[in-house]
């Protein structure tokens, strides 16, 4: 199971992409595999020599007792500590943002994709819009005349 933060592309220009392991509860490596995530709004905070997936949505495993359960609660992300030391660096002095593209399994393990990105201006995201409204009619009228 595969799931996509779409509005990551259209947000960001990506410009350097990680994979690391997550840190979840039984319940939620579940959820997981069934589809039932959410990363929109999400982001990857470096403290100290960690880093945290913020503000992302694992709903609850339904056939799980679960009290008091936080969906968005904070989720520790398995990375080595020299990729820890190099993102940090390139957060500090790029001005860039640690955002997660996807999470999906892999192997049996559940993964993040990460990526460092720059924020987009509103004028950079038309100019996305535009192409790809060019690039759709392009494409119907090259399978409409054949």
């Amino acid at each position: 199971m595969k799931v996509v933060n779409r509005r990551a592309r259209f947000d960001y220009q990506i410009q350097d992409k990680f994979e690391a392991g997550i840190n979840l509860l039984g319940p939620e490596v579940k959820a997981v595999r069934l589809g039932q995530v959410d990363l929109l709004g999400s982001h990857v905070k470096i403290v100290g020599s960690e880093a945290y997936l913020i503000n992302s949505r694992i709903y609850p495993y339904r056939y799980a007792n679960l009290q008091d359960y936080d969906e968005k609660r904070t989720r520790k992300l398995l990375l080595h500590k020299k990729e820890i030391i190099s993102l940090k660096s390139k957060l500090e002095g790029e001005g860039l943002s640690l955002i997660p593209l996807s999470i999906y399994t892999s192997r049996g393990f559940i993964k993040v994709e990460l990526a460092l990105a720059k924020g987009k201006k509103k004028f950079q995201k038309r100019e996305s819009i535009k192409k790809k409204d060019i690039q759709r009619q392009v494409e119907e009228e090259a399978f409409g005349n054949n």
